[in-house]
């Protein structure tokens, strides 16, 4: 059989076509994108935690304050379904970490429930019976099933503890104490709460507002900069401290 010129020809372009392919790198993936996807993701957890610690500590307030002045031991059973609600969401990989939440939030309306059902006319003991539960927080937040919970937890007890320290230096425990003794009086309730703000609008009483308002924020900030999801719980429960505050002087103030 013999090869034609022309067929030659073809099988030369076919040769070096086939080199070309051979010869031609492989373009690689571009996994550039890979870190700022997972990191993006990571983000949006961080920020759903932090929304939701604050959510925790401002909002259900308002429904526990009602609650446990009308039906202390109500309130105080709700803390068991609060930790069987956790416990659940727990055993689902998926939702683990609204379970480990949610265990910190029922340290919080445990012992929440303890002081304003039956302790509530003694401001010296606020903080103390808040801080019942410490030993459990403490040794969540060394444990990776517990430890956003545990970290929220301390969070909301270190806003608690600023809030009481303004009340003490600025001389509010007596209006603290007055008000729990006339709180289903309305009349009664409101000079009461016009002495408080008198007091809270001094220079003395705006500049320690400032300062610890400066503090908490500070403190918040700095959680936040790091990438741990519960120093991120940690933040927003302290920052949800500074806006009950603010709610509660609103309400005072146009009351």
């Amino acid at each position: 059989m013999f090869l034609t010129p022309d067929k030659v020809e073809l099988g030369n372009r076919s040769l070096q076509r086939k080199s070309l392919v051979q010869s031609k790198p492989l373009t690689p993936i571009n996994t550039s994108a890979f870190p700022q996807i997972l990191a993006s993701a990571s983000l949006s957890s961080h920020w759903t935690v932090w929304i939701f610690s604050l959510f925790l500590v401002s909002v259900p307030v308002f429904f526990e304050a009602p609650l446990v002045r009308h039906a202390p031991w109500l309130s105080l059973i709700f803390s068991v379904g609060w930790l069987a609600i956790a416990k659940h969401l727990q055993e689902n990989t998926k939702h683990h970490m609204w379970g480990n939440l949610i265990w910190g939030f029922s340290l919080t309306w445990l012992c929440g429930s303890l002081y304003w059902g039956w302790l509530r006319w003694q401001p010296a003991y606020h903080v103390p019976v808040e801080a019942i539960a410490l030993p459990w927080a403490i040794w969540a937040i060394r444990e990776d099933t517990h430890r956003i919970g545990g970290w929220f937890y301390i969070g909301s007890l270190v806003g608690t503890t600023i809030t009481d320290l303004y009340f003490y230096v600025a001389h509010l425990f007596p209006h603290w104490q007055s008000l729990m003794q006339v709180e289903s009086d309305v009349t009664l309730a409101q000079p009461i709460l016009k002495n408080a703000l008198s007091l809270v609008e001094t220079p003395w009483g705006m500049t320690w507002a400032c300062l610890l308002a400066a503090l908490l924020l500070v403190t918040a900030n700095k959680a936040m900069k790091s990438s741990d999801l519960g120093y991120w719980a940690f933040g927003g429960a302290v920052l949800g401290t500074i806006f009950v505050d603010l709610l509660f002087f609103a309400v005072a103030m146009l009351g």
